[in-house]
């Protein structure tokens, strides 16, 4: 299974030179950078980990490689995405978001059946990740 979310989701993992030209395109924007990961990647986690601080007012690519790095390094595990974010008045939102790591065995999710009320079926999307480090283990020091 292959995770496929944010742009460029369907195309081959960008290399490092691609990285580094959409990080470039999104600066050119006045975009902020940042990197998040996380180990839940499940389609409504919209809320991943922040890495480091947000990258405001960045004016070169290698800073934010720098942090992509160390994100990369510390969270072999996990996915890693980059974010670039509009802040110009009526925009203030994320323009731009695509992983640039992922775990070498990606543990994807399966689907849960609950039986409900007047024979009502409910699914669910469940995360391996999540099912295999329960809550409150899966942050513990």
């Amino acid at each position: 299974m292959r995770l496929t979310q944010g742009c460029f989701s369907f195309l081959p993992d960008l290399t490092d030179a691609q990285i580094e030209k959409q990080i470039e395109y999104a600066i050119s924007k006045g975009w902020a950078m940042n990197v998040e990961w996380t180990d839940d990647p499940h389609p409504r986690n919209s809320y991943w980990e922040l890495w480091g601080l947000p990258l405001f007012d960045i004016k070169d690519v290698g800073s934010v490689m720098y942090e992509l790095k160390a994100a990369r390094k510390a969270c072999a595990a996990g996915y890693i995405r980059i974010n670039a974010f509009d802040a110009s008045y009526g925009t203030e939102s994320c323009v731009m978001a695509f992983i640039v790591g992922r775990p070498k065995s990606e543990p994807g999710f399966y689907l849960e059946r609950t039986d409900g009320p007047a024979r009502q079926i409910i699914y669910t999307i469940k995360s391996y990740s999540v099912q295999a480090n329960g809550e409150g283990a899966r942050y513990a020091s």
